[in-house]
């Protein structure tokens, strides 16, 4: 049985998409990702799934419109914060 964090993938997406857009002025380093994700996910709560089942509905609730703002809320967050201080 495989317990998984659905939250890791769509701050993974977000991250993804902030990084590639071209106002973005951080590092692009594998190490200041990890670190907006690490930042963000501390920010957000744990969605916890072991089943296809749960995944589905997790990512159903997490493309509603709030959920979606507070992901990348804390996603634009981190990501300031890496660029202020990066750790390399």
């Amino acid at each position: 049985m495989i317990i998984y964090n659905i939250m890791e993938e769509f701050v993974s997406k977000e991250v993804n998409h902030l990084i590639a857009g071209k106002n973005y002025k951080g590092c692009l380093c594998e190490r200041c990702k990890a670190d907006i994700m690490a930042l963000a996910l501390n920010q957000l709560p744990a969605k916890y799934v072991v089943t296809e089942q749960g995944q589905a509905i997790c990512k159903v609730v997490a493309t509603m419109p709030q959920n979606k703002v507070d992901i990348l809320a804390a996603v634009v967050e981190a990501s300031k914060m890496v660029m202020v201080s990066p750790r390399h």
